[in-house]
């Protein structure tokens, strides 16, 4: 919540449906993809406005995400056989990647709290992969987001400062498409300016948590994940639970 907002002792529970497309393609003789997300939300918000008990049912599509990501360095486009090979014998990688947030989200005017966030916002992000056993990687990513002003915001225009941030994931394979992983992340900045005013609002927070990963009938998998706040300084502290089923549309 922004502190700017009246409202104090917020409690809530949000669901979060996301409906996704993934592509991949040769750029420029490099491995890339392309995803397209569109996420759902509905969920209940409770606590006090103006010292009074409010609460408010949200419930409608939140804004559009496009991401593209190429790999710069260690893997180039390749046949079904090469990227299996890959798989069996990972070496050191690089990729690069950028996501844009279209401004398609529901959003009301006259409302404290909105689905979609009526505002533009572009992540840029570098990567690397790292084998440190045949069976056990490390990732390690940072990222950067950029965001448009809100003229609509309720309170007044909605300005904020780029927000960075670093993971780290250690992630174990058991067999082909059987791993699971513990990470980490860190992300500092975000600091808003709101009718005017610069806040004090800077976020200084990170999250640890799991993912495990299990395929089944050769083109489907089941994805679980949990997250939990272990430092929240200005933003959402909160636990995040993460079911995602995928479908292989095309066989390798």
């Amino acid at each position: 919540m922004d502190p700017i907002i009246p409202m104090s002792g917020v409690n809530s529970r949000i669901n979060t449906g996301f409906l996704a497309y993934m592509h991949n393609f040769s750029f420029f003789g490099r491995t890339t993809n392309v995803v397209v997300e569109l996420p759902y939300n509905w969920g209940l918000v409770e606590g006090y406005l103006m010292n009074d008990p409010a609460q408010k049912y949200i419930s409608g599509f939140s804004d559009l995400g496009i991401t593209l990501a190429t790999n710069l360095l260690g893997a180039p486009s390749m046949a079904p056989g090469e990227f299996q090979e890959l798989r069996n014998n990972p070496h050191i990688l690089l990729g690069a990647s950028l996501k844009v947030i279209v401004p398609t989200g529901q959003y009301y005017k006259n409302k404290l709290i909105n689905v979609g966030a009526n505002r533009w916002a572009f992540r840029t992000k570098i990567g690397t992969l790292i084998p440190l056993k045949p069976k056990w990687i490390m990732e390690i990513e940072s990222g950067l987001w950029w965001f448009t002003p809100d003229d609509d915001f309720i309170m007044g225009t909605r300005e904020q400062k780029p927000i960075f941030s670093v993971e780290i994931h250690l992630v174990k394979r058991f067999k082909p498409g059987l791993w699971m992983s513990v990470e980490a992340n860190f992300y500092t900045g975000g600091r808003q300016i709101i009718g005017g005013d610069q806040l004090i609002d800077i976020q200084r927070n990170s999250k640890i948590g799991t993912t495990v990963v299990a395929p089944f009938l050769k083109r489907h998998s089941v994805k679980l994940g949990y997250s939990k706040s272990i430092i929240a300084e200005y933003g959402a502290d909160f636990d995040q639970l993460l079911i995602t089923y995928q479908v292989l549309l095309n066989k390798l």
